[in-house]
């Protein structure tokens, strides 16, 4: 059996047949909707509370790790997670893509280029996965994953496939009720 090709294809199937065609469409009024007052974004730096905007260009998201309780979140901030926290993270940590941060990552205000940053940070993950094959899908992750650094990469790449399927699924409700508000 290719586990590689079944961990890869978990996601992958979902992300092509259900989850990115959800995402078609998004306009940038959708993207940062606020579907209540409070909601976490991405937003212009001179808008953003200096307390919580991390990131390095016009635009930044708000973020605190340790929120209490958590935030509802955008649309915009939702696909950041994904491109940064969920994605980028991991392809650096482990497939030798940029260095990436919350703090130092240049976010956008529009939802077409969310859009082309989420596609290019899911590709550089699969190709990543692809790569592993059954030898380093058994390697352990490392210190750069905490709490999995002793486990296989297998068990990261599960949990990757859970956030995005998660977090996409997030995004899609929301696209639900922004059209029915």
């Amino acid at each position: 059996m290719d586990w590689n090709a079944h961990l890869r294809d978990q996601l992958d199937w979902h992300w092509t047949n259900q989850l990115r065609p959800r995402f078609d469409g998004l306009s940038d009024e959708e993207y940062l909707w606020e579907p209540v007052p409070g909601s976490w974004n991405v937003r212009r730096r001179e808008a953003a509370d200096p307390v919580l905007a991390v990131g390095s260009g016009a635009y930044v998201i708000d973020y605190a790790p340790e929120a209490d309780p958590p935030p509802v979140t955008t649309i915009a901030w939702r696909l950041a997670h994904l491109v940064v926290g969920v994605f980028g993270l991991r392809v650096a940590a482990h497939f030798g893509g940029p260095p990436v941060s919350y703090d130092t990552f240049d976010y956008t205000g529009s939802a077409e280029q969310a859009l082309a940053q989420l596609d290019a940070a899911y590709a550089a993950w699969n190709a990543g996965v692809a790569a592993l094959g059954e030898d380093g899908l058994l390697r352990p992750c490392g210190e750069a994953e905490g709490m999995y650094a002793e486990r296989p990469l297998a068990d990261l790449v599960l949990h990757i496939n859970r956030e995005a399927i998660h977090h996409g699924a997030e995004v899609s409700l929301l696209r639900d009720l922004y059209l029915r508000r």
